[in-house]
């Protein structure tokens, strides 16, 4: 460092000695400069006469450089990879409506059988659902047996046609100041459900027992010809724990009892095997598993009520480009409850769905490491290897040529 200081000096002093004699002092400041650079200069350069190249820092450069490509491309996969974090908080959403998708086939239950129920412990009920629902009669091979059907199968006459009385039909003592008229047999039991009396009393009204006649009917053919039914739409409810089921018969509502009238089936039995092709609340984001898809379930004993337990989780899921899916995931477990011997009617055949909220929300965000980010990595991969490679080296070195200077010496035993 002395010696540098030395040269600066010298230099200063004959930088000065030349602008006495009036020489340009471009090339004296040039001159400064780069000597300070080469002052400050962190790498020396080693005459190549004076370096040594062994085979075994050949080798440990070649390792050096394997080691180097797997790390940059485990580097490069990693961050063109998208990453996604979880993050769990307590959920305050409120007052949101729940959408549940579903597309479930059942192979030995005719359409004209299969209603769908909706109730949670809100005391709100949809039970007979049919907005946004479409039945598809199957064959006996599983093929369409009919065209697409949108709503419920129920209340037609053989023309197709819903079974209507002339002029204004009478409620039968369930008239109100909104309802007057009671024209179909399903306005008859809104009346009677209006009145919290017993819808099953319609049942003896010549328009009721017209329509049970016509059901009959149909589900005997539809059964005859071993006909099976894929359900498959989207129902909304309010998000509190509730339950939907797929069952037989038209739903009822008495006090706190809820039944499914199978009186028009007289004693049928219904086998409940199902394929469940699609289980969702709300809509899915990319990516999303859900447990039930594809489940398949063939069932040997008729009359069972096949139950799942779910508990969904609402989700909030943020994709790279920042946009976001407010949806649920679930979990499942299940159970099939079989009539006892002798009981034919203990249990409501079908398919129930039981689900409650989880309090926790799962904030799901994906994105990937940043450029910066991966320049960093890329230079400590780089530069680390190369510096242990340098040391092992180094150590390398330095032991075989000790270990030679002892072999000529002769102290090697």
């Amino acid at each position: 460092t002395l010696a540098n200081w030395r040269v600066v000096g010298v230099a200063s002093d004959v930088c000065d000695v030349q602008e006495a004699h009036g020489h340009a002092r471009g090339r004296c400041g040039s001159t400064m400069v780069s000597d300070l650079l080469r002052r400050v200069d962190s790498y020396p350069k080693v005459n190549e006469d004076f370096a040594t190249k062994t085979r075994s820092g050949g080798v440990i450069t070649l390792v050096a450089l394997l080691v180097m490509a797997v790390l940059v491309w485990t580097e490069l996969t990693a961050y063109v990879r998208t990453n996604t974090t979880h993050e769990f908080q307590v959920d305050l959403t409120r007052k949101e409506k729940l959408e549940i998708h579903f597309n479930i086939t059942f192979p030995a239950m005719p359409c004209s059988a299969l209603n769908i129920d909706v109730m949670d412990l809100s005391g709100e009920q949809h039970l007979d659902v049919n907005h946004d629902i479409f039945k598809q009669r199957l064959s006996n091979e599983g093929t369409p047996a009919a065209d697409l059907e949108k709503g419920k199968v129920g209340e037609k006459s053989e023309k197709g046609a819903i079974v209507m009385v002339d002029g204004c039909g009478s409620c039968y003592g369930a008239e109100t100041k909104t309802r007057k008229c009671c024209n179909s047999c399903r306005e008859l039991e809104d009346a009677y459900k209006d009145k919290r009396w017993n819808v099953r009393e319609v049942r003896e009204v010549p328009i009721c027992v017209n329509n049970i006649h016509r059901i009959e009917d149909e589900f005997k053919k539809q059964h005859s010809e071993k006909e099976g039914c894929n359900i498959h739409g989207h129902v909304e409810t309010s998000k509190v724990a509730g339950n939907f089921h797929f069952a037989p018969g038209r739903a009822y509502q008495q006090g706190s009892m809820h039944f499914h009238d199978l009186a028009p089936f007289k004693g049928a039995k219904f086998n409940v095997s199902h394929t469940i092709h699609k289980l969702a609340f709300g809509v899915e984001y990319p990516g999303q598993v859900n447990p039930l898809d594809g489940a398949v379930h063939q069932l040997e004993h008729p009359n069972g009520m096949y139950q799942y337990y779910l508990k969904v989780v609402p989700t909030i899921y943020t994709s790279t480009k920042g946009e976001q899916v407010r949806t649920n995931q679930f979990s499942v477990t299940e159970h099939f409850k079989e009539n006892p011997p002798g009981q034919p009617q203990a249990v409501v055949p079908g398919v129930f769905f039981f689900y409650d909220f989880s309090p926790l929300l799962v904030d799901m965000v994906e994105g990937s490491a940043s450029f910066l980010h991966f320049i960093t990595n890329l230079l400590a991969i780089l530069g680390g290897v190369f510096t242990v490679a340098g040391m092992v080296d180094g150590v390398v070195y330095h032991g075989q040529k000790a270990l030679q200077k002892k072999m000529e010496l002769g102290k090697l035993s």
